[in-house]
């Protein structure tokens, strides 16, 4: 049976107090839920990440890094790899974020050679994919996701493929406050599923976690997750306050 999955993505947002405070709220509401094979992910800034781990080594909480170099270490100022995440027990890493191919540029085979280096570390990648507003209005959605898909998952044997979680993000409704209807959600997660299926096997694909991301909150996450090819949700700015979150978690 595939995971349900609850990732917090903070971005570039809390100071260390407020991370600290987060977190530690975040771990002690979950002493009171009972996750039933669902799995909670928080992925802080990177300076956070160190106090995030301690924490989470002692409750039901995952910690993922919100963005990885592609290089295993080498001049590169200000960057990350993924043996320094691995070195700090880290388990989950988001990789093509829409907010990341946008203003940073990273191309298809520059995410593809994240997902190798994360998976070589034994690092499960949350890989981003969604289309644009006029992507969908002229109707290629399905196309680009495919295309983000092939050229950065594909190349991947079986195996390492079922450590991939995917995250369908419209960007149309990434902080915009509108979201894809459940509807239009099941039907991109049922297209990326079939895609998986005829790519690696049916039994593959059944066991992928499919997450939707994109003005998901506690308002309309139950009926998201009620989608059968939905298996849980990347949230954003819903992510920044605990009780909110919580209320996300408990509508499995």
């Amino acid at each position: 049976m595939r995971k349900k999955i609850v990732a917090g993505n903070w971005k570039m947002n809390k100071n260390f107090f407020e991370a600290e405070e987060l977190i530690a709220d975040i771990a002690e509401a979950l002493e009171e839920i009972e996750l039933n094979n669902a799995e909670v992910v928080v992925c802080p800034p990177f300076v956070y990440l160190e106090m995030a781990t301690d924490i989470a080594e002692e409750s039901k909480i995952k910690v993922g890094g919100q963005n990885v170099n592609d290089n295993e270490s080498g001049a590169f100022t200000g960057e990350i790899s993924a043996s320094m995440l691995k070195s700090l027990e880290v388990d989950y890493c988001i990789i093509g974020h829409s907010e990341r191919r946008k203003y940073f540029s990273e191309d298809h085979a520059f995410l593809k050679r994240k997902i190798d280096s994360v998976l070589n570390n034994e690092i499960k990648p949350i890989f981003c994919c969604g289309e644009l507003l006029p992507e969908r209005e002229s109707g290629k959605h399905f196309d680009v996701v495919k295309t983000q898909l092939v050229e950065s998952l594909f190349h991947l044997p079986a195996d390492k493929f079922l450590q991939v979680v995917i995250a369908y993000e419209p960007v149309w409704a990434i902080g915009t406050g509108v979201n894809a209807t459940p509807q239009q959600a099941q039907e991109m997660h049922d297209f990326i599923r079939q895609l998986i299926a005829k790519k690696y096997s049916r039994a593959i694909a059944d066991e992928t976690s499919i997450l939707y991301g994109g003005s998901c909150n506690a308002k309309n996450a139950k009926e998201l997750f009620a989608q059968p090819d939905v298996d849980g949700g990347l949230i954003g700015g819903a992510s920044l306050k605990s009780v909110e979150f919580i209320e996300i978690l408990k509508s499995f």
